[in-house]
């Protein structure tokens, strides 16, 4: 006699509900991303300037940083997904102070603010004096 197929249900997979998390700035002379994770470090959300629709020179641009991180923040925040962040900000560009303005005016509660640009320690020998 053969066998009944069983199905088997199996758990649909739960929203997963952050409460604390850890915004990652990276503004960069050309583009600024923002990302959002939760503490275990999983990507939760992201968004930069370039996908917010800003090509070319104005992807660079304070206020293209600005609409990246309201973006992905706006969108945790409506969801009700993220009710505190740490801040990590690294890069030299012109977008990284507007994107943090962006983030404190979310209505996050920001636990702390750290610039993890990498420095140089006295790093790489430069190249020769050019000699006219």
């Amino acid at each position: 006699m053969p066998r009944r197929a069983t199905r088997r249900f199996l758990p649909r997979k739960t929203k997963h509900r952050i409460l604390k998390g850890v915004i990652y700035v990276r503004a960069s002379f050309r583009n600024t991303i923002v990302t959002v994770t939760d503490t275990r470090g999983q990507a939760v959300s992201w968004s930069s300037a370039g996908a917010c629709g800003f090509k070319g020179t104005k992807r660079r641009s304070p206020f293209a940083a600005q609409t990246a991180a309201a973006n992905v923040v706006d969108t945790l925040v409506n969801q009700g997904l993220l009710k505190e962040a740490e801040v990590m900000i690294s890069g030299p560009g012109p977008g990284r102070d507007t994107a943090l303005r962006a983030i404190a005016q979310s209505g996050i509660q920001l636990s702390y603010v750290r610039d993890v640009t990498p420095m140089p320690h006295n790093g790489c020998r430069p190249p020769k004096r050019r000699r006219v």
